[in-house]
Formats: C-alpha cells, sequence, structure tokens
C-alpha cells in the first residue's frame, strides 16, 4: 500500500464527501503534505485513512465500546440538555440558531436549566465563609479577565457545599449567582437591571449594536452537548462536589487550545494576516500541509450555522474577511464559530481576551446544565481502564528483593 493517497482516494476509501476528508484533517485525525509534483494539491497518510476505515469496522465488543466512547466515537451518556441533528445544534428540542434571534443568555438558561422563569444573574454577594470571603477579598484586587475568574471560582471551590441533600430550586439560585460572579470578573457590569449582554457591553465600553451581538453570541454558546469539559463537569457533580467544584472542572477543561480557548489560536492566526496579508499566510499553510485553525467542524461538515447565523450581523475586518474568502476557496473548509468570535473581536476591538471570556461566561450556562442533570443520575461515573502497562506480576517476595541486592 502507497503511504500516501490523493483526495478522491482518500473519499473513495472512506466513502466520504471532500468535507469530510477536510475536518479529519483540521482535526489532525488524518495527516497531509504537500504533493511533490504539484505543490497546489495535498497528499494524505494512507495509514491514517485506513485506521478510520478499521475503527468504523470494529466489532461492537464491550472492551471496544468502553475504550470508544471516552474517545468520541458515540455519546456514552444519556441527556436531555442538547443534541445535533439535520447539521443544527438544539437546546431541549428548540433550534438554537432560531432561538439567538430573539433569546438573551437568561432565556437560554431558563431552557437548558428546565426551569419556568428565566433567572437572573446577581452582583457578587459577600460569602459567609471566613476563608472564602478573605481569600475573594484578595482577588476582588485583581484585574478583571481570566486570572481574576478562576481565582474567584477556586476560592469557591475550597469551601463549596456539596450538592448532595439539596432542592432544585436551591441549586438553580446558586448557579444563577455563580454565572453572575463569572461575568463580574470578566469584567461586566454588576447592575442587576441589565440582561448580562447589556453588562457586558457596558463593562467593555461597547455601544448597543455591540450589545444585541454578545447577546446572540452568547446564546449561540450556551451549550454544545457532551464535549470534554461538559464530561468533566458532569464527572465533577457525579462525586457530590459543589457546584463552584463542578464549573471549575469545566472550565478549566473548557480553557484548553483545541476547546473553548481555540478562538486564541484563530487570533493569532488574524495577527498574522495583519503582518502578512491574508494569501500569504493562507499560501503558507497549504504548503505546509498546516490546518488553518478555525476552519472546518467535524459536526458540521456543511458549515458551522452557529458560525453563519453570527457573521450575517457584521462585516469583518477586510483582511479577515479576504482571509475567510481564499480559506473556503482552496479548502472548502467553512469558518467555525471560533473563526467569528474572533472575527468580531477583531472588528469591534473588544479586549483581547474577549473571545475567551464571551464563550466562557456563555458556556458556564451549559456547564452547569451538565452538572444539575447528572445530579439526578445518583450514578457516580467511573470508567474503568484499560491496562497496556507492564505484566502485573502479583504481590512481591521480599526475600527475592533481598537476594537481588
Amino acid at each position: 500500500m502507497a503511504a500516501w493517497m490523493t483526495l478522491d482516494e482518500a473519499r473513495d476509501t472512506l466513502g466520504v464527501r471532500a468535507q469530510t476528508i477536510y475536518a479529519y484533517v483540521s482535526r489532525g485525525r488524518i495527516g497531509v503534505e504537500p504533493d511533490p509534483q504539484d505543490s497546489r494539491r495535498s497528499l494524505y497518510r494512507a495509514e491514517d485513512v485506513k485506521a478510520l476505515v478499521r475503527r468504523k469496522e470494529t466489532g461492537r465488543t464491550r472492551e471496544t465500546l468502553a475504550a470508544t466512547t471516552l474517545f468520541g466515537a458515540e455519546p456514552s451518556i444519556p441527556t436531555a440538555v442538547s443534541t445535533f441533528s439535520g447539521g443544527r445544534p438544539f437546546y431541549r428540542g428548540v433550534d438554537v440558531v432560531e432561538l439567538a434571534a430573539t433569546a438573551t443568555l437568561e432565556d437560554a438558561a431558563r431552557l437548558l436549566w428546565n426551569v419556568e422563569t428565566p433567572p437572573l444573574f446577581p452582583r457578587p454577594s459577600v460569602v459567609s465563609n471566613a476563608p472564602s470571603r478573605a481569600a475573594l477579598e484578595v482577588v476582588a484586587a485583581l484585574p478583571t479577565g481570566r486570572t481574576r475568574a478562576f481565582a474567584e471560582l477556586a476560592a469557591l471551590t475550597a469551601t463549596g457545599h456539596s450538592t448532595r441533600g439539596r432542592v432544585p430550586r436551591v441549586l438553580i439560585e446558586e448557579a444563577a449567582a455563580l454565572v453572575g460572579r463569572l461575568a463580574v470578573a470578566f469584567g461586566a457590569s454588576d447592575d442587576e437591571s441589565l440582561p448580562l449582554h447589556d453588562r457586558l457591553a457596558r463593562g467593555w465600553g461597547q455601544p448597543r449594536a455591540v450589545a444585541a451581538l454578545l447577546r446572540k453570541t452568547l446564546v449561540l454558546a450556551a451549550d454544545h452537548e457532551i464535549t470534554s469539559s461538559a464530561f468533566s463537569a458532569r464527572i465533577t457533580a457525579s462525586t457530590g462536589a459543589s457546584l463552584p467544584a463542578c464549573l471549575l472542572a469545566g472550565l478549566t477543561t473548557f480553557s484548553g487550545p483545541l476547546h473553548g480557548d481555540a478562538s486564541g489560536r484563530v487570533r493569532t492566526l488574524f495577527d498574522e494576516v495583519d503582518r502578512d496579508g491574508a494569501d500569504a499566510v493562507v499560501d503558507r499553510y497549504l504548503a505546509s500541509a498546516m490546518p488553518l485553525p478555525g476552519f472546518g467542524h467535524h459536526i458540521y461538515p456543511d458549515g458551522d450555522p452557529r458560525a453563519a447565523s453570527l457573521m450575517a450581523d457584521f462585516k469583518p475586518p477586510v483582511a479577515i474577511a479576504r482571509l475567510i474568502e481564499r480559506v473556503v476557496a482552496l479548502t472548502g473548509l467553512p469558518p467555525s464559530m471560533d473563526v467569528a468570535l474572533a472575527a468580531l473581536v477583531a472588528r469591534y476591538k473588544l479586549p483581547p481576551d474577549a473571545g475567551f471570556a464571551i464563550f466562557a461566561i456563555a458556556r458556564s450556562v451549559g456547564l452547569l446544565a451538565h452538572a444539575m442533570e447528572q445530579l439526578t443520575i445518583d450514578s457516580v461515573i467511573r470508567p474503568r481502564g484499560r491496562y497496556t502497562g507492564p505484566s502485573a506480576a502479583g504481590p512481591v517476595d521480599p526475600r527475592k528483593q533481598r537476594r537481588k541486592r
């Protein structure tokens, strides 16, 4: 078997469209390199393609099921919070893109938390526990941003109350307070009379037009089924840990560059475009067979509808628009939500880390929804390990150990 395949060969072997091949490449599932005969084309690592074929054909043995459910082969946790269908995301059966046309994050929280009225996200209040209160007073002196947000959650986690033995109403109130505290830590106004998107716009000194875009973005980003961060929040919740602990576990996972902080990688790409121009940057990436961050999404091979909805409401800077146009033309990969979010930040000159802040505030609603749903299952999540190390020989005979010396 040849070491590399053309696009047509890879597509025929897997029985998928070209866009799906591009999505596999963007996720690092298929290696690529420039075709030495034609630098405008790419070749695809045959071994990776065959591995994907084998994975499709693998029997559904118990060991295979246990191994693959942790790595994205199939859903492993029942949930009514959110899902995908027909290339569209849904919150409890409601089309997210349609919802985002008019709803606020408070409306999305009502839906995701399965409550009758939209919750209010209150300003941070004084906590009763003395050690946490002292820690929060120190943290409050930090500039608004990621460090302060995570530090506040850590302080609350240290002395938080277990979720066990507490009624849903109390947990909903605590969840709303956590979202409000997180938003203020990222720079939102503490004016409780305003919806959260207006509070963010006011805190960042932005006009009402930007507030409307923030509203839509927050709703679009509030949840995305069982992501790695939702899984982290659920594992933590299953142990009876506090809601601050569940949210912190979810957000620390979310902060990875391959997850919620992907917009940071896109921002770096935009910086390259500002310096070298869109055409040169795209040519450089494609010539070196490097995936362009933020383009293509394995769940949405025909395009991320969240990104399309958001980008229909504003014009990216000219250089970024040129980048998007050229990438789509040369790869067939449409922009994801990460590109849309980074373009929004660039267009309106929001704070440098605003992309992560917006995503984290929005997703905190979804993470808390998953944590609270997990409590209804009343079972600790405890995956089994599939040991691959040296043979476990049993207890060591101390007499043999002495002879070895």
